[in-house]
């Protein structure tokens, strides 16, 4: 699947709900889209769909060119399989019944013969004559992504499919419907404002804002290497300080001075930057026995469970976070000074990014 410099508006908002939007999916391939309420995260699935025109751009799935300014493909000729939140299964249909309702032009045998398949590839084997309302809402889920699997469809769509669901149910849930992805050879992309489900699920995580992908990149790429500040703040906690990068690739703050890494390559000597700080990245040290370190304080102390969360009050009346294995012995009130762990590059960005 394939969209190019897609636009797409509704007639009532001031602004596009998609605005020169890109992205491509290539056949087997698992991409999430990540991004806060508004970003035009749904209106990509919708439009990917068929349910949305696009005033520009060009939409293809399975190299077939499917929506433009010009054309128009209806949703139910376009191969593609469709999850959506509430499952929006057939009430008064069967588990069985479900699954085979968008199977036609086949033979009834070939259809039984898919549907079995795709009872088996999803786990709901003794649930067939079930209705929507005997079942969980796993096994809802599961009969949801059965249907949209059957028909062998060129891609499916998932739009917040665990979010009906508690999170333990969800940890769960979601590792079983990437296996049964990945078993298919489906092709996927999902929509989700969660971040540890789009690092957890995807190949690739596309970063939405404002109609339109930040960064896209593996979910190592877009959490270590975030392109902008939005991004970092969108794949994990973090806290942001004023800096200065200077010659030799480092970065002046009140918190230290650190190794910078992320644009520093296209920014000036002695520009004032934005300083990426990750909690789990950072690390403590005792400063109360070295006088020419500079003095930081720690201001609260969490336990987590597997680790403990410290925060470290800065010169300025500001504060950053970071994180140590439960078995530390820092306590509020301690002297301490911080540093990258395992000497880490810290991404900087501009000044008013």
């Amino acid at each position: 699947m394939h969209a190019e410099n897609v636009t797409v508006n509704y007639d009532a908002a001031k602004r596009p709900a998609l605005s020169n939007f890109d992205l491509e999916v290539k056949a087997g391939e698992f991409v999430s889209l990540l991004g806060q309420s508004g970003a035009g995260k749904t209106t990509a699935l919708r439009t990917f769909a068929g349910f949305e025109r696009v005033r520009s751009g060009y939409v293809r799935v399975g190299g077939r060119l499917v929506e433009s300014s010009f054309t128009h493909v209806p949703p139910e000729k376009r191969r593609v399989g469709m999850v959506f939140q509430d499952y929006a299964l057939f009430p008064h249909l069967t588990v069985q019944a479900n699954i085979g309702f968008g199977l036609s032009g086949i033979s009834e045998k070939a259809k039984k013969s898919q549907i079995g398949k795709m009872i088996e590839v999803t786990g709901l084997q003794g649930l067939e004559g079930r209705y929507a309302h005997e079942l969980s809402g796993g096994q809802q889920q599961r009969v949801a992504l059965a249907r949209a699997l059957a028909p062998n469809p060129v891609a499916v769509l998932l739009d917040e499919p665990f979010s009906n669901l508690d999170r333990q149910l969800r940890s769960r849930l979601r590792s079983e419907v990437r296996s049964i992805l990945k078993e298919t050879g489906a092709t996927a992309v999902l929509v989700t404002h969660d971040r540890e489900e789009a690092l957890a699920l995807a190949d690739l995580v596309g970063i939405m804002n404002d109609g339109r992908i930040e960064q896209v990149g593996t979910p190592e790429q877009v959490y270590q290497r975030p392109a902008t500040p939005n991004v970092a703040s969108l794949v994990g906690p973090c806290d942001f300080i004023p800096g200065v990068l200077r010659e030799g690739d480092i970065v002046e703050t009140e918190a230290g001075v650190f190794p910078a890494a992320v644009h520093a390559e296209r920014l000036a000597i002695n520009s004032a930057v934005k300083v990426l700080m990750r909690a789990s990245d950072l690390e403590l040290f005792d400063a109360s026995g070295e006088p020419d370190s500079l003095q930081l304080k720690i201001t609260y102390r969490e336990f987590r469970g597997e680790f403990t969360e410290f925060g470290i009050s800065l010169p300025s009346g500001g504060s950053v976070r970071a994180r140590h294995r439960s078995s530390n012995t820092f306590k509020e009130g301690d002297n301490v000074g911080i540093r990258p762990r395992e000497a880490r590059p810290m991404a900087i960005y501009p000044v008013g990014q």
